[in-house]
């Protein structure tokens, strides 16, 4: 039967890998989820089948209640409330991790509300504190992270005199917990415990709470690989549990935590920003209205009449997505603006920002939901070099992604963050709702160059109505 068992979360593992995979591109995005989805219904049906410590009509009475919240989320959460949806993912991945670790930690006392025990010397319990450790940090961060996302909370960092030194010393504090009590100088009791569990979850709040929004598609990124290392650290519990189905977990963990790592080093990459300076927080925090120059920006206002009759004597059009297109949910409509001008024979492609949205591959995904054809989205380092080319950029509610500010100007956030060069192009139209500033709080020196127009207005309605003029041209 262990045969069996494991040849079972062997196909399990497979299945995970080749989601994985197919989750790269866009086109075979929808066969991944599938196969991943599958790879857990075995590695579920495998664990009840080995360890036989619920009845199935249990695991089918849970099954529906979990299965009747996805489908339930999957067809409520707008795509805009996506990023907030994963960071609870994440969170709840944690959470699970650290109640598996609590759960091991319980199991070795006979009276676990009053019993002192003197676990030192046992490196098993190194594994059960830094498996509570990374679920708790990941749950409470995970939540900020929603939290700012969601508006619950400011968005901008919160900071304070002296956070960074009161940071360091909780995070001491664990440290030596752990260190005393696996060296067997210090015993621990259920009380102590939950100290630990506490301070663990104050550490993700004080890390996360000085992170602002501009930071966020790296929190979450980094928040998806600490939920899959706290899998990966659970399945070692239950191995020295004698449970064989750790095994998926450790392997399932690893490529979460893995992907999630690469995929981080991607994020602060494509901002220009390290990992260490992220994590300290405070991007973002003084934002500005003026240009680099000190002096007020001058919008030049355009029209949608205007706007069309510019598209319909271009050659070449390429259109940069923002999250602004997302809470418009304008992507339909992007869509049939494109259609529109492929009909006059335009050449017409969209320029993708690793960080454009709210989390990673945020406008890949909203602009294949509108049936986006995939080969039409050019990734920044291959479109930067045509934009001198391009007659006419149109940009949707991006701010940050396309301000030459982080080129020109050494003092700002942003310097130095590879963004998209659409000021190289003839002309360049900016649909903004109003005049504020970028999630990064800073001016954006675009607006006010001279071959730059301003489309003030709802993303919708103004790309319907850009759309229905070009119909009348």
């Amino acid at each position: 039967m262990d045969n069996i068992i494991n040849f079972g979360y062997l196909i399990a593992i497979t299945f995970f890998v080749m989601g994985i995979k197919k989750l790269g591109r866009v086109k075979t995005a929808k066969q991944g989820n599938t196969l991943a989805a599958w790879g857990m219904f075995f590695a579920v049906v495998l664990t009840v089948v080995n360890m036989d410590i619920v009845t199935w009509d249990q695991v089918i009475g849970f099954a529906f209640v979990g299965a009747a919240i996805g489908i339930y989320a999957s067809r409520t959460v707008a795509m805009t409330g996506m990023p907030q949806l994963v960071a609870l993912f994440n969170g709840f991945g944690g959470l699970a991790s650290a109640l598996v670790a609590v759960s091991y930690f319980f199991q070795n006392f006979s009276n676990p509300a009053s019993a002192i025990v003197d676990l030192g010397g046992s490196g098993s319990m190194i594994v059960v504190f830094i498996t509570i450790l990374i679920g708790a940090v990941t749950l409470t961060g995970s939540y900020i992270a929603f939290a700012k996302l969601d508006g619950r909370m400011n968005g901008s960092p919160i900071v304070f005199k002296g956070q960074h030194f009161l940071n360091a010393v909780i995070f001491v504090l664990i440290l030596g917990f752990i260190i005393m009590t696996s060296s067997g100088s210090y015993p621990v009791d259920s009380t102590n415990l939950y100290i630990f569990i506490g301070l663990t979850l104050i550490l993700g709040i004080a890390i996360t709470i000085p992170i602002g929004g501009a930071d966020m598609p790296v929190v979450i990124a980094l928040l998806n690989s600490y939920s899959g290392m706290a899998a990966s650290a659970a399945g070692f519990i239950l191995l020295m549990d004698g449970n064989i189905g750790g095994t998926i977990l450790i392997v399932s963990g690893a490529l979460v935590g893995a992907s999630g790592l690469i995929l981080t080093n991607i994020m602060c990459v494509a901002m220009n920003r390290s990992l260490f300076s992220v994590m300290l927080g405070g991007f973002g925090q003084e934002g500005g209205t003026a240009s680099a120059g000190g002096e007020q920006i001058q919008y030049k206002p355009v029209g949608s009449e205007e706007s069309a009759m510019i598209f319909e004597a271009a050659e070449k059009v390429v259109i940069v997505p923002g999250y602004g297109m997302a809470v418009a949910q304008a992507q339909h409509n992007v869509r049939e603006l494109m259609e529109e001008l492929e009909k006059k024979g335009v050449n017409v492609q969209f320029a993708i920002h690793p960080v454009a949205g709210r989390m990673p591959g945020h406008m890949n995904v909203l602009l294949a939901e509108a049936n986006v054809p995939y080969e039409k989205l050019i990734e920044m380092d291959d479109i930067n070099p045509q934009f001198p080319e391009t007659d006419v950029v149109l940009v949707i509610g991006a701010n940050d992604v396309v301000n030459p500010g982080a080129q020109t100007d050494p003092n700002s956030p942003i310097a130095g963050m590879p963004v998209l060069e659409v000021w190289k192009s003839k002309t360049v139209i900016v649909n903004k709702r109003g005049r504020g500033v970028g999630y990064a709080g800073i001016e954006n020196e675009l607006f006010g160059k001279d071959n730059t127009l301003m489309l003030f207005g709802d993303g919708k309605q103004m790309i319907i109505e850009l759309t229905n003029e070009l119909k009348e041209l």
